[in-house]
């Protein structure tokens, strides 16, 4: 156990620097700002102007500090919060503020950078020139300083807006753009009579200060105009304690579909220690989470396997790889199609090892913030899953162990496919984590419609 515990240690040390760190940044970037802004204010001539740009800033300065306090003690006595413009706000002030200033060290450290290389080619014993040519080199020097300063100020104040400007778009215009995805999977073994069901799925709610209640309302609205035979939610109803669980579930209740409302818990609900409570109010509101559980669904004579899992853990407590779906083989039925509602997407492999036809997961967000470079789009869920959002497929009953060389991303229903096959789609979500804010990626509403494979 040694290495373990050893392995544990360093993990949870790590952990704890990174917050220091993630602290010390939020706090160096608002002096920055302060600072910044209290100079201009200096520049002003006008006296009645001055006082009063200096005392906004004050009151600036004091409003986020009561938000972050006010925000550190409801968490800390897990006091219900409702969702408010103000700390949604407060969210992306802090996020683009941290990342405009951090582009803005890395063009005043590329400056630096520059001029000590420059400094450290030159000869340390020139020529000396001739007094003719003296002026002419001098102002030749001059005008290369100057452009070279010039550059590195248009690319300071380049790099101070670019976040300002795009995460507000996110903010203000992205946000709460729900769209509605259909797409036709086909899925294998499908009979006759479920070919043409619908599925509506929605994922990642995030009630609370980034999501109103108001707009968890208008999102399910927008669910049940879809008319989806069933209808299922894959997690993450809430961020944390304080965020307002049975107000979600209570609006999720509003949904309506023929085969019923399901859902799983997502690792939200674990960090606020809400597995149990979910799980109570949706039999509460009248619905069914399943908890490494299944039902067996019957359409038009036909049945259908629904499977449902508590979120998978990529590590267990003492930071060893954790097995995924461990124990679900019972759950897995060989004489009609199965489906699994499993809120995080790397239980893919393992689902299709055990033969489960079609996966339905979320946790990603797809990044939230969706960036193309050089014709490569790049998204910040790279580092936590190769299923980012979307549809993908590998081959039924494949090792997990093999890697992925085989499953692509099908944004056709009708391109290529391995045959037979275990698909998986993952949904974009509907909230926000650590900002409140979607560039690229806009929340999701889908409607899945089955067909049988050819």
């Amino acid at each position: 156990m040694g290495p373990y515990l050893m392995l544990h240690g360093v993990l949870l040390f790590l952990g704890y620097l990174a917050v220091a760190a993630g602290f010390s940044l939020a706090f160096l970037s608002q002096r920055y700002w302060f600072a910044r802004a209290w100079k201009f204010a200096r520049r002003i001539n006008q006296p009645a102007w001055r006082k009063g740009i200096r005392g906004a800033l004050i009151a600036a300065l004091a409003v986020i500090g009561f938000v972050a306090l006010e925000a550190l003690l409801r968490n800390m006595r897990g006091v219900i919060s409702r969702g408010s413009w103000w700390s949604a706000f407060f969210g992306f002030w802090l996020t683009s503020s941290i990342l405009s200033y951090l582009c803005i060290k890395f063009i005043a450290g590329t400056e630096w950078l520059w001029r000590r290389l420059r400094t450290s080619s030159s000869p340390l014993h020139p020529k000396p020139l001739e007094l003719p040519t003296v002026p002419a080199a001098a102002a030749e020097s001059e005008r290369i300083d100057d452009s070279r300063r010039n550059f590195f100020q248009a690319a300071g104040v380049l790099a101070g807006a670019v976040p300002f400007l795009s995460l507000g778009y996110g903010y203000v215009a992205e946000r709460f753009r729900f769209t509605v995805r259909e797409l036709e999977i086909a899925i294998a073994n499908l009979p006759l009579a479920l070919d043409g069901m619908r599925i509506t799925q929605l994922s990642d709610i995030h009630i609370g200060a980034y999501m109103p209640v108001a707009q968890v309302r208008r999102a399910v609205g927008m669910a049940n105009e879809l008319g989806g035979h069933i209808t299922v939610v894959t997690g993450d109803f809430i961020t944390g304690r304080s965020d307002p669980l049975e107000d979600c579930i209570a609006e999720l209740s509003r949904l309506r579909a023929p085969l019923g409302v399901w859902g799983c818990n997502g690792n939200h609900e674990i960090y606020a220690q809400a597995e149990e409570q979910s799980a109570k109010l949706f039999h509460k509101f009248g619905m069914k989470l399943l908890r490494q559980e299944n039902a067996e669904l019957r359409w038009q004579g036909s049945t259908l396997n629904l499977i449902g899992v508590d979120h998978q853990r990529q590590r267990d407590a003492e930071g060893n790889p954790a097995p995924m779906l461990l124990g679900l083989e019972p759950l897995v039925r060989r004489d009609v199609p199965n489906i699994l509602l499993s809120h995080n997407p790397n239980s893919f492999r393992k689902a299709a090892e055990l033969g489960i036809e079609l996966s339905l997961a979320g946790h990603t967000h797809g990044g939230q913030v969706r960036v193309e470079i050089l014709d490569h789009r790049w998204s910040p869920a790279e580092f936590l899953t190769p299923y980012i959002a979307g549809l993908y497929r590998r081959p039924l009953f494949t090792p997990s162990s093999l890697n992925d060389s085989t499953g692509s991303i099908l944004h056709d229903a009708t391109a290529p496919q391995p045959k037979p096959s275990s698909a998986i789609y993952v949904n974009r979500g509907l909230g926000t984590i650590g900002a409140p804010v979607r560039l690229g990626v806009p929340p999701e509403i889908t409607l899945i419609t089955l067909r049988r494979a050819v």
